[in-house]
């Protein structure tokens, strides 16, 4: 049997990663359930000097290596283990560790562009995007990128001016029309996500008998 592959797309700072955390503490005590976050398939930089990785717009599908990503879940799907890339937010690069994925009756795959990439999301059984409003991302981005990832305000700001919302209105808003489900402002939607759990559960059920 092939595992369910779900993805969750939306903003930076939409509510992604808290979906995918409610998914797998819903599902995990009766399927093994692995979360593989997009963030982490940020091309590699390592021979980029560091004032040019620092202006790296990774809000842009050519920020991230999707043929790796592709080829990663196309392992996954065929009952294969996997060496998953690590990326270091402080250094803007790929880390030099991995981490070991086996493979998995649930894979939830989280990112932003993850409903933009024709040969991902021909991948996906179910596709959902978050809809949260641009303010409450933006904060949520700030604090995070600040108080997790190292970063000055002033440089978060400009960022998210300059890039990161301009990105979101050309390549992420678009991908709504793909989605299957839409969550209004992510986790906190809790009857969004009883529809998106009892979905999934028909599904493996189905599967199953």
């Amino acid at each position: 049997m092939h595992p369910i592959i779900i993805g969750i797309a939306g903003g930076s700072a939409s509510g992604k990663s808290s979906i995918a955390k409610r998914l797998k503490n819903h599902f995990e005590e009766t399927q093994n359930v692995v979360i593989i976050r997009m963030d982490d398939y940020y091309r590699d930089q390592t021979d980029v000097p560091m004032e040019v990785r620092i202006g790296t717009n990774y809000d842009h599908p050519f920020a991230f290596d999707m043929d790796l990503l592709v080829a990663d879940i196309t392992a996954l799907k065929n009952g294969q283990a996997i060496q998953k890339p690590v990326y270091d937010f402080m250094n803007h690069t790929r880390s030099t560790y991995h981490e070991d994925i086996a493979p998995s009756d649930v894979i939830v795959i989280e990112g932003l562009m993850t409903l933009d990439n024709e040969a991902l999301r021909e991948m996906l059984d179910i596709k959902v995007f978050v809809d949260t409003a641009a303010d409450v991302r933006f904060i949520r981005r700030l604090k995070r990128d600040v108080n997790q990832r190292g970063r000055e305000m002033e440089h978060v700001i400009d960022q998210y001016v300059t890039t990161v919302r301009v990105m979101h209105d050309q390549f992420v808003e678009p991908s709504k029309r793909h989605a299957d489900i839409i969550i209004p402002e992510g986790a906190h939607n809790a009857v969004a996500i009883d529809l998106l759990t009892t979905k999934i559960g028909s599904i493996i059920t189905s599967s199953v008998v």
